[in-house]
């Protein structure tokens, strides 16, 4: 390309003009005008000002991302592999979302392949999808063992490794939003549904919260923490732990369980003997899913950013795959939660547990 590429009257390089041209001609940064152009200039902070000057500077130039003919010149695919546990409501769904998002409007394509957490699917998928000429990974939630020699990024993923930029949130300011919550509500007889031993947040969530219950007084008691065990769709995992945790016969009056469909699962348990939610119990879920606004009752809930984390996710690594592996991050990009109260969780009565209570809650499982 010639000097005058950047030119704006010189009508046919114009045409032609790729991002190195625009942000030369910009005077801006690759990096700072494929922020903008990929939507995300605000999640990096980059002024409204800078933002229209690239947005009016890309229609004037004619900038188009020429996804097929750019990649038959470089012999690039400008395609992307996605790994997700599954495809259903949820934290995966949204996730995606944020991805596609950025992926779309960036001109990229991509494969989405789901694994259920299956360990030989965790296994051979990567191959699978570096077969395909991927140019990036971006793992949700699925722990891959293996350096790749492609970038990838992960959401929710603890381990640290070079080759990775890991997408995480703040378990320990989402960990105390919710106990902080219902300390204040009253209560101290609180039980966990904690997640799967597979998933990627169970580990670091669980220890924030031992965490924040040491901080503020609430003494955690074994008997009235279960896992989710099933990897079952919606809110039949809830549903199997909080059965469980009725059978035991321990007296609660609240239930922070580790995403939005196990409280769920929670609530239908409670109520099918005969608890109410919430005059009787309280129930915190986590993730803020789109059904957690409209489930009966509305779930109080810790909202984790899940689309924004797919944005960014994606974002990172079209960056990564466009720049030298010297300049990737070298930290992981923290998201922050927020707390959304509705209508599962109130003050604590410390009147609905009598010594006859148990028998009755043994009488009403054994019909669930």
């Amino acid at each position: 390309m010639n000097s005058k590429s950047g030119d704006v009257n010189n009508g046919e390089a114009v045409m032609r003009s790729d991002l190195k041209a625009l942000a030369q001609h910009l005077g801006l940064s690759q990096t700072t005008v494929s922020r903008v152009l990929n939507g995300s200039g605000k999640a990096y902070r980059i002024s409204e000002e800078t933002e229209k000057r690239v947005l009016a500077a890309a229609e004037k130039l004619k900038y188009k991302a020429n996804t097929l003919a750019r990649g038959l010149r470089s012999k690039r695919s400008n395609t992307v592999g996605v790994m997700v546990p599954e495809i259903s409501e949820g934290y995966s769904t949204a996730v995606l979302s944020g991805i596609e998002d950025a992926l779309l409007v960036s001109g990229f394509f991509y494969f989405v392949v789901s694994h259920r957490h299956r360990a030989e699917l965790l296994r051979e998928y990567p191959s699978l999808l570096l077969a395909r000429a991927v140019e990036g990974i971006i793992a949700v939630d699925s722990a891959l063992e293996e350096d790749l020699p492609v970038p990838v990024v992960a959401v929710s993923d603890h381990h640290r490794r070079p080759s990775v930029v890991n997408i995480e949130l703040d378990h320990l300011l989402a960990a105390r939003y919710a106990l902080e919550h219902l300390h204040k509500q009253g209560h101290r007889e609180i039980a966990f549904i904690k997640g799967q031993s597979f998933s990627s947040d169970t580990l670091a969530r669980w220890r924030s919260i031992g965490k924040v219950a040491a901080d503020i007084g609430i003494k955690i008691n074994p008997r009235l923490v279960v896992q989710l065990e099933a990897v079952g769709l919606g809110i039949e995992p809830g549903r199997v732990a909080t059965v469980r945790l009725l059978e035991r016969n321990v007296s609660f009056t609240a239930v922070f369980a580790f995403n939005d469909l196990a409280a769920m699962g929670a609530i239908t348990v409670l109520r099918e003997a005969g608890i109410h939610v919430p005059t009787q119990v309280s129930v915190i879920g986590f993730d803020d899913i789109l059904s957690a606004a409209t489930n009966n009752p509305p779930l109080t809930t810790v909202r984790q950013p899940l689309q924004e984390m797919g944005r960014v996710a994606a974002t990172t690594l079209l960056e990564m795959i466009r720049s030298e592996k010297s300049e990737w991050p070298k930290h992981p990009i923290r998201v922050l939660p927020t707390f959304i109260e509705r209508q599962s969780t109130e003050i604590a009565t410390h009147l609905r547990r009598e010594s006859s209570e148990p028998v009755l809650l043994r009488s009403v499982i054994q019909k669930i």
